[in-house]
Formats: C-alpha cells, structure tokens, sequence
C-alpha cells in the first residue's frame, strides 16, 4: 500500500476512534448518569423533606444501584489494560452503602463517580482541542491543473511537479512553490503566529496553511506524505498521556493505595465493630478521577504546547522533556540560521562597497548557487537597484561570468597572478579570522572587491539559551560536523559547556549515548545527519520548519516554527505540566489519606465523607486544568504597538550596513596615510553616520526603548544600551572635530592618523557589538 494511502487509512483510523460509537456512548455515559443520580439526590431529597423517609431511601437506593455498572465497567477496563482497579474502591464503596443501608452517602458516592467522570471527560475534552484541530484540518484532496482544466484528486495522487490550485479559505494540500501572483498565508495552524504572511511568487508554501487571501497557484514540490503538515499530523496522531512516565506513576500509586485502603477500612471494622466506618473509609477514598489528575494536566500540557507550535509525539515526550537536564545541539540551522548571509563587502582602491555588492549581485540573479542567493538578498534589504545582466555564463566551482553596464564581470573564486595587493591579503585575512567565504568580483579583468558570506547565529540563540538553563538544563553542548575553529566561536560567544566539532552521525550518536549515562538528554537538530542522534536521545527535537522529513520523523518533538526559542518556551511547559501532575496526584491522595484516618476514628460519617471526597476530587482535575495556560515564557509578551517597532528598527539596521562598512572602510584607507583619498573616505563616513546612523540612534533611544521598558521591566533594563548610544554620539563628535582640524589645515595631519583610525575602528566594534546586543535582547522578542 502507498505511503499516502496507509496515512490517509491512519488518520481516518485515528479521528474514527475519536468518533466511534464505543467513544460517542461512552461521552454520553458520563453526563446521563450524573443527570440520573443528581435527580434520584434531589427527589430523595424533597421526599426526605415532606417526612417520607422511606420514599427518600428508596430513591436514594435506586440512585446509588445505578451506578453500580458503570462503575464495575471502568473497573474491568481498567483491569484489561493492565493497570490496578482504583475503581474497585469506588464499587466496594457503593455496595458497603447499600449493605449497610447508608443509601444517602450511596447516592453522594454516585454522584461524586458520576461527577468527577464527566469533569474529567470534559477535561480531556478541552485539553485535546488543538491537538485534535490539528487533525481534522489537514487536508484530504487538492486541485490540479491540467489541460483539460481544473479537477479535484485525492492527496496520494498529487506528484511533484503538479501545479495546483489554492482557492480562498483552502488549506495549501502539499509544499510546493508560489507560482504567478502573491499568496496571502494565514500560518498560525503551524507557527502560531496570528498574522497573515505574503509569499511571492517563487517562494515555498508549506502544506497545512490557509490561504487568506485570493486564489493562487501552487507548483508541488513534494508528495503528500513527505510535506511539512504530514509529518505533523502523524506525531499529533499519536499525542496522548497513556505513556508518559508520571501516568505510569499515578498507576503505581494506586497499587499500593487499594491494599491500603481495603486494609485501613478492615482494620476500622475489626477494631470498632462498626461496617458503618469501614464504609465510610471507602467513601472517604473513592478517588476515581483523582489518579486521572496527572494524564489530564499531561495533556493540558501537550495542548498548550501545540498552540506554541511545539508538536510532542506523546506524554512521555513531554514529561521527559521536564525531566531533562543536558541538551545537545546541532550548529547550522539550529544555532546558526541554516543560511549564509553578508557580513561585510570591501572594495578596492577606487572603488565604493555599496557598488561592489550592487554589480555582484546583478549578475548572481540569474545564478543558483545558495552564495549568489544570498549576495541578492543582501542587495534587496539594502534597497540597492539591480541592473540586467546578458551573456550570463556560470562554471561550476569557479562562479559565474556575464555583462553588466556595458562591462565584463565574474563573481567567485579569484586567482590572482603576481601576488595579491595589501587590499586582498587583509580580505584572506578577515576571512580567515571570521571563518567566511569570499566570493570576489572581477571587472574586465581586474579585482574590484570582495562579499564575505557565513552563516550567522539565530538573533533568538542566546536568550534561548539562557532561559534553556534557568528552565532547569544544567549542561549545553555542541554537535556539529563544522571545523573547530568556528564551532569554538559560536561555543564561546553562547557561552556552551562543551562544543564538538568534525563530527559524522555516528559520532554525534557516541555523544549523545556517552551524555545519556550523565542525566535526560535533549538532542535538537534540522538535517538528515542529525536523524540518528534525535532517536538516539531520550528526546528528540527536530527544526520542523525547514527541517528534513528524516529528521521529523525521527524526532519525539517537533518545532514548526523556524524560531528556537520556542524550545525553550516547550521545556518551561512541561515542567509546569509534570509539577502540576504530580502535585494533583499527591496533593489529592493526601487529603483522602487524611480522610480516612478521621472515617476510621469515627470521626467522618458516610454522607460527610461522600461530600468532602467530592470537594477533593472536583479540585484536583481543576489544579490539573492549570496546565492549559502558563505563568511564563522565553518571550516576555509585547504590545502590537512594540512588536511593530521591532519590526521597524530590524529593518533598518539591515539597512545601515553600508554605514558599518564605510566607517571600517575609511579607517582602512587611513593606513595609507593621510592622503585626498582617505579624507574623502573620512568624509564620506562621517555624511552617513550624521545623515543616517545617528537619527536612527536617536529614534531608537526614543521610541523604541521607551516602548519596551514595560515589558522589560523598566527604564533601567534598557540602560546600558543606552550608554552604547552615548558612546557612538561621542565617537561621531570626535571624528566631526577631526574633520573640522582638517579643513581649517587642508588636509589630514600624519598627527591626527592614529586618533582618527582609533575612533574610526572603535566606533565600528561598538557599532556591530551594539546591533548584536538589540537584535539578541530585543528584536527576537518579535514574533
């Protein structure tokens, strides 16, 4: 049978049983015998009141009869699955009532039985809302284009390479890439976020989005059972709270409660000769949904998570998860963004960084190597305007050739014969040192540049990382088949334990068995090579959102946001989710405990006992509840009127990157003494810093971090970045003061070199310290 059509089979299997008239009768048993034994309490009840005392006994009797077989099936189902029959107490309960004719605390007893079932079943009910919504909004069909026209296939028969059609409203049925106009996305079913994003045309759509705007059309990329929402569904699929460890716990508990209690209520008989207290101590410990306290808030806690865009694969995953103490990591695509970017563009002698980017990208558009993607990317966020290019040629391994305004180019590699100028060997250098890749461009011959590219730590790396640890992870490592000498940076400036470097999936697999002998290992990763190490982990956590299906499925947890962070959030909910099980398990069992040593002394009769057994109980299923929400987060929460600003001065500091290699290019020309040239650059320098750079400064002093002091916890928690804008302003005073000295001379003194390039080199590490500080502490607090 295909793979598509055994997850179809699975899935109707799954939302059947949902459904099913066993689970559909079994809903409404629950509610029909709390209406029964409510209505037989209540006509007791008046009947008691008028003076019929044996009318009231009879309908109390009734009352409490009926709920006999209810409660012996929940015992047998309990028993066939191999767990003790808590329920037993509830049964013994009920006839030690009748026996000794105590039928008012008997009807109590069904009621508390009848009660706590249908709270309990209306909590999983409640609890399992997302989990279930995630099942029944994945989609079972798709429309397909051909040139016959538009007709509707099952999912299993889309191919890659259909085009297809989304209409309004329509769930995206498989990836695949926007074709022809803009899609308007609604993709809070996987990320949780609750604004619409727009994909051009030729960016990927994943399956299990709505589409909120108009009609578009969508080329696949990938069949039904290896797209995004697929794997998705088959971990939801299996979301549930029977195998999670604490649940294995509760069902420990009750091993040793039954003898127990059978063993108190023998004793309070044989000691007292009174059944009447022997039942009494069964009334007092009838906790049948009191055990169901732990996989309720297990599942509230799935729940919560999966609105997080956190999918678990069950309860053991995530009880476990609140158990973890070391978690592993991968390098690219989990710390780092999985993406080279621009770092830096410098340019020779004669020549500006802005135009060095601007040609080489110009001729990377038509080039589909992931280095020229980037090199375009960088070109867009800058707003630079691109020319056509013609006679486009590419070799592989060398880069690609073509004309652009009239002139020869070629970006790429670079071999330059009689050596390399001083301009180029500090462009080996500054590769060398930042660990990135050169891809230089060439006019007519002659180098005009160079674009350095690497892969960058995620903005969200390191405030996830601290909240990792405050969250209770006691030791962060590294796994990554990257060289040493990178991997060591990014360990050192995430301040890792350990970092292990050159490694191949078996080797990540030794480490992760070796980290597993210390305490519960956490391993996240996005690649097909991270696969055996997520199965090797006692969990697994997979970057689902751009991740390799090998990867998801070998995970028990998936991220379907492409935001670490939210790991982070995911560990602060199962710890919330195991204390509050096992607070409701024990806090519960306590207060019955408690109970029955009063019931055995006499000092609780059956009917009081009945009453405070149903108090206990309605209370620990509402303190399992409290595992829906949470107290707290990685992500401090944001005014819409905050997030937009982030969004705002995010955008801008992609845009004053030439400011930041224009300062670090003026200082450079420096070293050539103090020519017309470097006090051109000087000058140049200075124009952007006061024309660009210090109103953005100032607009962020202002208004940004006047917004985020609340969220933060005041102006205080801002106060350093502000120290940084001070700085800045008085290294721009400095090198203005330079400036005016120069003119007033005619030119550059050699005795204002070595200040100026201090300033001019300072004023660029403070500059790039300071983006980094706002875009790890501020900017990733934006969805």
């Amino acid at each position: 049978m295909p793979d598509g059509q055994r997850y179809i089979m699975n899935r109707s299997a799954f939302v059947t049983r949902l459904r099913s008239p066993a689970g559909a009768a079994a809903s409404r048993l629950e509610p029909a015998l709390l209406t029964v034994t409510a209505a037989a309490l209540t006509a007791g009840g008046a009947a008691w009141l008028t003076g019929d005392e044996g009318l009231a006994d009879l309908l109390w009797g009734l009352g409490t009869l009926l709920a006999v077989p209810p409660a012996v099936g929940w015992v047998v189902a309990t028993l066939r699955h191999g767990r003790a029959g808590i329920d037993l107490i509830a049964v013994l309960a009920l006839g030690g009532t009748l026996a000794v004719h105590e039928y008012l605390a008997g009807v109590l007893i069904a009621l508390m039985l009848a009660t706590g079932r249908t709270l309990e079943a209306a909590a999983r009910r409640r609890a399992s809302h997302d989990l279930r919504a995630l099942l029944e909004h994945a989609p079972r069909s798709a429309r397909r284009r051909t040139a016959a026209g538009v007709t509707t296939v099952p999912l299993s028969e889309v191919a890659t390479g259909d085009l297809l059609v989304v209409g309004p409203g329509e769930v995206v049925p498989v990836d695949g890439r926007v074709e022809g106009t803009t899609a308007d996305l609604d993709e809070s079913v996987l990320t949780g976020e609750s604004l619409s994003v727009e994909r051009p045309a030729g960016d990927t759509a994943r399956s299990g989005v709505v589409n909120a705007g108009g009609a578009f059309e969508l080329r696949a990329t990938a069949t039904e059972q290896d797209s995004t929402y697929a794997a998705i569904v088959r971990l939801a699929r299996q979301a549930g709270a029977e195998s999670a460890p604490v649940v294995r716990l509760a069902d420990r508990y009750a091993a040793w409660f039954l003898p127990l209690t059978l063993a108190v209520a023998g004793a309070a008989w044989l000691l007292s000769g009174s059944a009447v207290r022997a039942v009494a101590v069964l009334v007092v410990a009838t906790p049948c949904p009191l055990l169901l306290a732990a996989p309720v808030a297990i599942v509230s806690g799935l729940s919560r998570a999966s609105r997080l865009g956190v999918v678990m694969r069950d309860g053991g995953a995530l009880e476990n998860l609140g158990r973890a103490r070391t978690l592993l990591l991968d390098k690219t695509g989990t710390l780092t963004r999985g993406r080279p970017r621009v770092v830096d563009v410098l340019a020779a002698p004669g020549w500006q960084p802005t135009e060095v980017l601007r040609l080489a990208a110009s001729l990377d558009q038509y080039s589909p190597h992931v280095l020229a993607g980037a090199i375009v990317d960088s070109a867009h966020e800058r707003k630079l305007v691109l020319s056509v290019p013609s006679d486009v040629t590419e070799e592989p391994g060398r880069g690609a050739s073509g004309t652009v305004d009239g002139r020869r180019l070629s970006v790429g590699r670079f071999n330059m014969s009689g050596g390399r100028p001083p301009w180029a060997r500090a462009v080996d250098n500054r590769a060398l040192l930042d660990g990135a890749a050169v891809a230089w461009l060439t006019v007519d011959g002659c180098p005009a540049g160079a674009v350095l590219l690497r892969d960058p730590l995620r903005h969200d790396a390191a405030r996830t990382l601290r909240h990792l640890r405050g969250a209770g992870i006691e030791r962060l490592l590294m796994l990554t088949g990257d060289r040493a000498e990178p991997a060591g940076e990014v360990g050192a400036v995430l301040g890792l334990d350990d970092v292990r470097a050159g490694l191949d999936p078996l080797g990540k697999v030794a480490v992760v068995r070796a980290e597993r002998e210390r305490a519960v290992t956490v391993m996240v990763g996005d690649g097909v090579n991270d696969a055996p190490a997520l199965a090797a982990a006692d969990i697994g956590v997979a970057m689902g959102a751009r991740g390799s299906t090998a990867s998801s499925e070998a995970a028990d947890i998936v991220l379907t946001a492409d935001r670490v962070d939210r790991l982070a959030d995911a560990v602060f909910v199962a710890v919330r989710a195991r204390r509050i099980a096992v607070q409701s398990a024990l806090g519960g069992m306590a207060m019955s405990l408690a109970a029955m040593a009063a019931a055995a002394f006499g000092l609780l009769p059956p009917v009081l006992g009945a009453l405070l057994q149903e108090a206990i109980d309605v209370a620990v299923i509402l303190n399992a509840l409290r595992a829906l929400r949470v107290d707290r987060t990685a992500r401090p929460a944001l005014t819409p009127a905050a997030e937009e600003l982030i969004h705002r001065f995010a955008s801008e500091h992609d845009d004053l990157q030439d400011v930041l290699e224009a300062v670090r290019g003026a200082a450079d020309r420096l070293s050539d003494g103090p020519g017309p040239q470097a006090l051109a650059a000087v000058e140049g320098a200075h124009r952007l810093l006061t024309e660009r750079l210090l109103p953005h400064e100032y607009a962020e002093e202002h208004e940004l971090y006047p917004a985020l002091a609340p969220t933060l916890g005041g102006p205080e928690s801002t106060a350093t970045m502000s120290r940084a804008h001070t700085e800045i302003e008085r290294l721009s005073r400095r090198i203005a003061t330079h400036l005016r000295l120069a003119h007033a001379e005619g030119g550059l003194s050699p005795g204002q070199l070595d200040d100026l390039r201090c300033c001019l080199y300072g004023l660029h590490t403070v500059l790039r310290l300071h983006f980094t500080q706002e875009e790890e502490n501020y900017f990733s607090l934006a969805q």
